[in-house]
Formats: C-alpha cells, sequence, structure tokens
C-alpha cells in the first residue's frame, strides 16, 4: 500500500502558519519593543506623562497612515505626504493671521490638501504616470510653495479655539487629539471594510484589470484615493499646527519614512489588495515608541536617525518577507 501524500495538507498548514504570522507581526513587535524600553528605560519611560506623550506625538503619523493604507491599498503610492502637511498647516497660520475664523482656515487647509491629491491623482490616473514619480515632483513643488509662502519663517498660531480644537485641548479628561485619532481610526476602518469604496480599493490594488472588467471604475477610485490622502496630510498639519501652536515649512519634513513604515509594518501590503487600518494605527504608536526609547536612551538626533531607520528597515523587510511566504 502506498504511503499516503501528506505533501497538500503540509504546505496549506505551513502557509496558514505564515499568514497568521503576517497578520500578527505588528503586535508581536510592539509588545517586545515596548518591555525592552520597559526593561531599560524604567525610570522615565513608564511614566505615565512619558506614556500619554507617546500616544499624543502619535496622532499626525496615525492620520497619515491611514490614508497611506488606502493609498497601498490601491498599490499607488504618495511621497508628496510630508511637504503637504507643511503647506496645509502653513495655509491655515496665515488665515488665521488675516483674523479670520477657526474654521476658514481648517477648510483652507483642508482645500489645500484635496487640491495636492486631486493634481496627483489627475497625473497618475488620466496622464497615466507612475505615482512615484508624480507625487516625487509635486513633493518638490509643494515644499517650494511652503517656502515661498513663509519666507522661511515660521508662523504662530495663536486662536484660542483652534488650538483647543487641534490638540491643545482636553475632552473628557483626554488630550483632545486621542479624539482625533479615535475618529479616524473608526471612520477609516468602517469606509475600508463596511463601505463599497474599501472594497473597490482593494479590488482595484489586488488586480486592476479584473476590477475594471467587474465595472468598478478604476481611474475614479484611484484619484479618490490620492484626494484621501492629501486630506489626511491636511488634516495632520492642522493638528502639528494646533499643537504647536504654530507653522513652519519643515513641518512633516521626516514623516513619510514613519507612516509608511506604519502602515506596511501595521500589514499593508505594498502590492496593493490588502490593507489594515488598525494595523496601522499600532504600527504608529510602535514608530513613536521607537522614537522617544531612543530619546531616553541619550542618542543625538544624528544617531537616532540612523538607528530608527536601521529599525524601520528590519520591520519593513520582516514583514514583507512574511507576506511574500504567506
Amino acid at each position: 500500500m502506498n504511503a499516503p501524500d501528506l505533501t497538500g495538507p503540509r504546505t496549506a498548514l505551513a502557509g496558514l502558519k505564515a499568514a497568521r504570522w503576517s497578520q500578527y507581526v505588528v503586535y508581536v513587535g510592539f509588545v517586545v519593543v515596548f518591555l525592552f524600553f520597559a526593561i531599560t528605560q524604567t525610570q522615565y519611560f513608564l511614566n505615565p506623562t512619558n506614556l500619554s506623550n507617546i500616544v499624543v506625538q502619535t496622532v499626525p503619523i496615525t492620520v497619515m497612515a491611514i490614508g497611506a493604507v488606502f493609498m497601498l491599498g490601491a498599490a499607488e503610492i504618495d511621497l508628496s505626504i510630508g511637504s503637504t502637511v507643511a503647506l496645509s498647516s502653513l495655509s491655515a497660520a496665515l488665515v488665521l493671521q488675516l483674523a479670520q475664523p477657526w474654521w476658514v482656515a481648517a477648510v483652507v487647509a483642508l482645500a489645500v490638501g484635496a487640491s495636492v491629491g486631486f493634481v496627483n491623482g489627475v497625473f497618475v490616473t488620466w496622464v497615466r504616470l507612475p505615482s512615484f514619480l508624480v507625487t516625487l515632483a509635486t513633493m518638490g513643488v509643494v515644499t517650494g510653495l511652503a517656502r515661498q509662502i513663509s519666507d522661511l519663517q515660521s508662523v504662530p498660531v495663536q486662536n484660542p479655539t483652534f488650538i483647543w480644537l487641534f490638540g491643545g485641548g482636553n475632552l473628557l479628561g483626554l488630550p483632545i487629539s486621542i479624539w482625533w485619532t479615535a475618529a479616524a481610526v473608526l471612520v477609516g476602518w468602517h469606509v475600508l471594510r463596511q463601505r463599497r469604496f474599501g472594497a473597490h480599493v482593494l479590488a482595484v490594488g489586488d488586480d486592476m484589470s479584473a476590477a475594471r472588467v467587474s465595472g468598478i471604475r478604476v481611474e475614479r477610485v484611484k484619484l479618490m484615493v490620492f484626494v484621501l490622502s492629501g486630506l489626511a496630510s491636511a488634516l495632520a498639519g492642522l493638528l502639528y499646527a494646533g499643537r504647536l501652536q504654530g507653522a513652519r515649512y519643515t513641518l512633516g519634513d521626516s514623516d513619510m519614512m514613519t507612516v509608511l513604515a506604519a502602515a506596511i509594518v501595521g500589514g499593508t501590503s505594498m502590492n496593493g489588495g490588502k490593507a489594515t487600518v488598525v494595523g496601522a494605527l499600532v504600527g504608529s504608536l510602535l514608530m513613536s515608541m521607537i522614537n522617544n526609547g531612543l530619546i531616553l536612551a541619550g542618542l543625538n538626533a544624528s544617531q537616532q536617525m540612523i538607528v530608527r531607520g536601521i529599525i524601520i528597515l528590519v520591520a519593513v523587510s520582516l514583514s514583507l518577507r512574511s507576506k511574500k511566504s504567506a
């Protein structure tokens, strides 16, 4: 009697284990990093004020990471998010200096972000240029505009309502920024998992040709994804301006790598078709925790950049490898 062929079941089991690992890698990493800094930096890291600061400082990154989840889910990329943060925050600050209400400043900032996203989307969907090249070019244009309108100077924000609403206030005993995080995650999760648009985004990222055959308006979906990314960056700019009580052309400069790493490590595939908003939140907290721990360890700015870059490279490599094996 021939021995039964167990190759199929073994292969399936291996694939299932790899898939599970890829789903939980960010949570495992979060626990490991938390325990590492809790043990090595016991005196400062576990201080409630420090832990609260980690969460508060993560908010703009989380908002942008949710935008990146939709972008990567559609198999596209946006390199202009950091420059959009700067231009949007500066636009809001300059409008406030004209003695305009806080909501006018917010609308202007969001309109700036949406416009940048719309331009990116038009060049990608209608001119059919790669998103990497388009957003690389707009990153330079938007950065130049931010430098031009600010004359390389910081623009203070003094409107008390704006400051309270976008990062400086408290609501029901919690920093207002935490409420922004909760709202962004809930809305992002609902749209991605419960609305038709989210399903269309993942379908386009998984197989654009099949999505088009099934009746999905691919160009429209991609255009909306770019606009959403611009809006997320603009909201992050408002949150920065509110918390820092000012805006500067350098805001968001170093955020792009952190945002993309948070989304990818959180479980969103760079190849499209797979995305998770909750994972992006945990990934954002992980990136913020790493940054905080490096500061507490006494590393200077240059050393922090080196170590953070290595950690992100390793984390993203492990995450992508686990997804590939799945």
